[in-house]
């Protein structure tokens, strides 16, 4: 029953991993490769046990970027984690980003961030696998020009992790994760640096419009890690890790009522992760 239970997640998370989810192409669209970059996360963490199969936790981050010269943001995460049975977990958690502006030198325009996910494993002896389905959603605050970003955006995760338990203290690991975008800019009409295109090509159409919404759905970042966690004691552990992100997001830049569409690009690249963290377990 289990392994039918585990093949059924599996099945639905390869589904959802090859929807087809992608924009319209467009004529007025370019594609700009993107400098390669060096990056940093540093985070200490709690994490306690408030009951049977239930644990809180409580995460601060501070992420470098520019190759390590410049702030990123700090991010606070909160969590609930439930064992739901010995496979399977289930979660629920916020985060509260402070993005850092460079030309300012001040924190701005929080963003708020609502996940679940679950969480199906299967163990091998001294291995684990685990596939981590997530769904979040980010709030944006402050002013910015909504035909460009929506105000909450929604983005599926999948994560699939192998773990080995090679000592009572040492646990190597590696994982690849895909990310959806659920609610990009949908845009319906191109333009062609001269005059606005409708879906069909016809210059004669009513120009002007050139976004119907925010239900495109696309890939854009897929991700491998490789780590350590070591026990320090039974309460303490590092996790040391590298990650390499592969990035390809579609920019859209329009002007504040929505009724020009300035350029469409598609932005590729990949950013290197160096991240550490320590945790205290009780």
């Amino acid at each position: 029953m289990m392994k039918s239970i585990l093949n059924h997640k599996t099945t639905w998370g390869l589904l959802l991993l090859t929807l087809p989810l992608s924009c319209p192409t467009l004529s007025a669209q370019t594609d700009e490769t993107l400098d390669a970059e060096l990056a940093g996360r540093i985070s200490i963490g709690i994490d306690k046990k408030i009951a049977k199969g239930v644990h809180a936790s409580l995460k601060e981050e501070l992420r470098l970027d520019d190759n390590f010269s410049g702030f990123n943001r700090l991010q606070t995460t909160a969590t609930i984690a439930y064992k739901a049975a010995s496979f399977l977990k289930i979660g629920i958690g916020y985060a509260l980003i402070n993005p850092y502006e460079d030309k300012t030198s001040h924190f701005k325009d929080a963003r708020h961030r609502l996940m679940a996910d679950a969480t199906g494993t299967y163990r091998i002896g001294n291995c684990t696998l685990s596939l981590k389905e997530r769904i979040q959603l980010t709030h944006r605050t402050g002013d910015f020009n909504q035909y460009q970003n929506p105000r909450n955006a929604l983005t599926l995760k999948s994560r699939l992790m192998l773990k080995y338990k090679a000592t009572r203290q040492l646990t190597p690991y590696g994982y690849v994760e895909l990310r959806h975008y659920l609610n990009a800019p949908a845009i319906t009409a191109a333009y062609d640096g001269d005059k606005y295109l409708t879906p069909d090509g016809d210059s004669n159409g009513t120009p002007g419009w050139f976004l119907s919404g925010f239900d495109s759905a696309y890939l854009n970042r897929m991700r491998g890690s490789v780590g350590i966690e070591y026990s320090l004691t039974k309460c303490h552990s590092i996790n040391l890790a590298i990650l390499a992100d592969f990035v390809s997001d579609k920019v859209v830049d329009a002007n504040g009522s929505g009724t020009k569409l300035k350029a469409y690009t598609h932005q590729t690249g990949f950013k290197g992760w160096m991240r550490a963290g320590y945790e205290y377990a009780f």
